[in-house]
């Protein structure tokens, strides 16, 4: 909702260098469907302030501020104090210094608490994914399934004398962790997040399988921590692909074909961390900032919908501006690593590929020959 600058804004919009703060804003300007979010809150948001006192905020302004919460992980107040010193985010939300008011730190509260309450950063995040499925950036055959671990404090330091009580520890490797779990399953094509579920951390991940598959699949990818005889039987199927990687006996080694199996599903599955990366370094959600875990679920999901938004936002843009014809994945040579879809002789190729034409970089027939071995 662009406005003419006052002296001050037109003095910052004369600067000879964009920075990459204004360059994201900008682009993620452009991809947020923010009239499908928009129409979505507005039949919770109130009109005017709660006892007849002064109108509310501009819903439109509200949701850029909880945004930029998530994507420079900012509290309430540090959010507040961001807009009266960053010239880019106060253009971000249409404010303009001295013709706008800033809402303070229990506005932006108020409106975090009003998503919570009433469920709406759930609908957010299956509301991006139907906006990049009518883009044509829809659900494929196959799924990724990953979780990772997101600290909490540990520090008794408080009021109540003690951690939260909803978090957990685990043991992972030699190091004890103590928080909570974002388990998710992944698009194997678009690189999507299309389920999310959370849990205290002591949580094993394969409680969750279920929830985090959409139903027709027909391949999923998953580490070792997924291993199950019965859940691989009940997959079986005509087509389908079962990638969760080999798991050595106890006390005893792999064999050579499970280990050249093992390599070629880490190669299919490493899409899987490219959320996690995007929201902990891009967004810098590293640890929780709210006690319990519903506030922190609330969080996830506008986390994990904003994230799935960056992840595509070049084959959504053109120009600054949405376009649905660059939703279709762009072709690539394969690397050498990968296996050639035209080459009749099952196991991976050692050399580059030369077809152009090759849209999937695993070719199902050579994969699951690979994988019955």
């Amino acid at each position: 909702m662009p406005k003419q600058p006052a002296f001050p804004g037109l003095r910052d919009a004369m600067k000879k260098k964009q920075t990459r703060r204004e360059l994201f804003l900008a682009e993620m300007d452009a991809v947020v469907p923010w009239g499908r979010l928009m129409a979505l809150i507005a039949p919770h948001y109130p009109k005017t302030g709660a006892k007849g006192g002064r109108p509310s905020m501009p819903l439109e302004t509200m949701l850029r501020i909880y945004f930029l919460q998530n994507w420079y992980a900012l509290s309430d107040p540090m959010a507040e104090e961001t807009l009266y010193d960053s010239e880019a985010m106060r253009r971000f939300a249409g404010i303009e210094l001295g013709d706008d008011r800033i809402p303070d730190e229990t506005t932006i509260l108020n409106f975090r608490h009003l998503l919570e309450w009433h469920g709406l950063t759930e609908a957010i995040f299956a509301d991006v994914n139907a906006h990049l499925s009518d883009k044509g950036i829809t659900l494929r055959s196959g799924t990724l399934v990953d979780a990772t671990i997101i600290d909490a404090p540990s520090s008794t330091k408080n009021k109540a004398g003690a951690r939260d009580p909803e978090m957990s520890s685990t043991k992972k490797g030699n190091d004890w962790y103590f928080g909570m779990k974002a388990h998710i399953g992944v698009d194997a094509d678009s690189g999507v997040t299309h389920s999310l579920e959370t849990s205290t951390a002591k949580l094993h991940d394969s409680q969750v399988w279920d929830a985090l598959l959409h139903g027709e699949e027909t391949s999923v990818w998953a580490d070792k921590g997924y291993v199950s005889a019965e859940r691989e039987e009940a997959f079986k199927g005509s087509g389908k692909a079962w990638g969760v990687m080999r798991k050595a006996p106890k006390g005893g080694m792999l064999h050579p074909l499970d280990e050249q199996a093992n390599r070629i599903i880490a190669m299919v599955r490493a899409k899987v961390e490219h959320p996690f990366r995007v929201i902990k370094r891009q967004f810098g959600h590293v640890k929780t900032r709210y006690r319990g875990l519903a506030k922190n679920r609330a969080q996830l999901f506008t986390l994990f919908a904003l994230g799935n938004l960056f992840l595509v936002r070049r084959r959504l843009m053109v120009g600054g501006r949405v376009c649905p014809e660059t939703a279709v994945p762009r072709k690539r040579r394969p690397k050498s690593h990968e296996i050639c879809p035209r080459n009749p002789a099952p196991h991976p190729t050692r050399r580059s590929c030369r077809h152009l034409g090759a849209a999937e970089c695993v070719d199902q027939t050579i994969l699951k020959w690979s994988l019955d071995m």
